[in-house]
């Protein structure tokens, strides 16, 4: 009797863990990782597999980003939490039904290749509605939530009805009461509106996603968070100003009175050279005796270069008289012979 209780209790154990094993049906893996990230079997690494009913929470600096069998991707932020409640396989490469619960934290998801009417996203505020869909959305601790469209088309119905988000960066901020704002584009104003600076940090550059999560834009929301505004603060002081005082350098264009300077001893050259041929010319007594006479100043028996000059002329003279008395001597003998 105490045997068969103990077969038929196993037996039920063997069943129980048959009917459970479904639950650890893999549904997609971890292709990002960054600080921590857990599962329901402990910490998520790259290539970890994730599964149907599981649990995927990150720290305050976690980062995980995930890719579903049908091709649909998942970044989950800083200080998330996340289910993956149903999800249903079929043979061609689709899903037939893929519904993840937001508890909180920043997403960012990418519908794959199964139907639109096959995704579904639950928050406490309401329901997402994807259409072949690129989105940002944000659960906060008291269950507000924002959805900002990236590509495509979504729909946001709660409590207080529903909303359609049909252009690029089109925004919807909800309550769990009902309270839900019109679809216009996000600004600024909707982190205080959310009451967390360090919401959407995919949108403001905070966190950076890889792959075709990390191509989608910002909405104009990367100088709104704190962070943005400190490293803008350096470029004030901008190093490229120093390079252009380089002005100051051309005022030292001395350099340029250079050329100048040989232009000096340019002229000088010739006065050096001239010597040798011009020594009358720069003497200044001598400058009068070529021009007043030969001879008539430089009798003074001195043996300088004019006394010399005035013996030559006064040679040149004698010959000349001497020349002329022979010419004359001849004539006058050819005369005489002539009579």
């Amino acid at each position: 009797m105490w045997g068969q209780r103990s077969f038929f209790h196993a037996l039920l154990i063997a069943f129980c863990s048959a009917q459970a094993s479904p639950a650890a049906e893999p549904v997609g893996q971890a292709v990002l990782i960054k600080t921590e990230v857990t599962g329901q079997a402990g910490p998520i690494e790259v290539n970890t597999s994730v599964h149907r009913d599981e649990r995927i929470r990150t720290s305050q600096s976690g980062l995980g980003q995930f890719l579903f069998r049908d091709g649909t991707k998942l970044a989950v932020g800083w200080g998330s939490s996340v289910v993956i409640d149903k999800y249903v396989f079929d043979d061609t490469q689709s899903v037939r039904k893929l519904t993840i619960k937001a508890a909180k934290g920043t997403f960012r998801w990418v519908s794959g290749s199964s139907k639109s009417s096959a995704y579904q996203i639950l928050t406490p505020a309401g329901t997402i509605g994807v259409r072949g869909t690129a989105f940002d959305f944000y659960v906060g601790p008291d269950g507000t939530t924002a959805v900002v469209l990236l590509n495509g088309a979504a729909s946001f119905c709660g409590p207080g009805g529903c909303r359609q988000l049909q252009q690029r960066c089109d925004c919807v901020v909800a309550k769990p009461n009902g309270d839900m704002t019109a679809a216009g584009r996000v600004d600024r104003n909707v982190l205080d509106r959310l009451g967390n600076q360090r919401a959407l940090p995919f949108l403001s550059g905070n966190q950076r996603l890889s792959g075709g999560l990390g191509m989608l834009g910002g909405c104009n929301m990367a100088s709104v968070m704190p962070e943005r505004k400190d490293r803008t603060r350096p470029p004030p002081a901008v190093a490229p100003a120093p390079q252009r005082q380089d002005p100051p350098q051309r005022q030292a264009e001395p350099q340029k009175e250079r050329p100048n300077k040989p232009d000096k001893p340019h002229h000088d050259k010739p006065h050096q050279d001239r010597p040798h041929h011009d020594k009358p010319h720069h003497d200044k007594p001598d400058r009068p005796d070529k021009h007043e006479g030969h001879g008539s100043h430089d009798d003074d028996g001195k043996p300088g270069n004019h006394g010399l000059d005035h013996r030559e002329l006064e040679r040149h003279h004698d010959g000349d008289r001497d020349h002329k008395n022979d010419r004359n001597h001849d004539r006058s003998r050819n005369f005489n012979r002539g009579r």
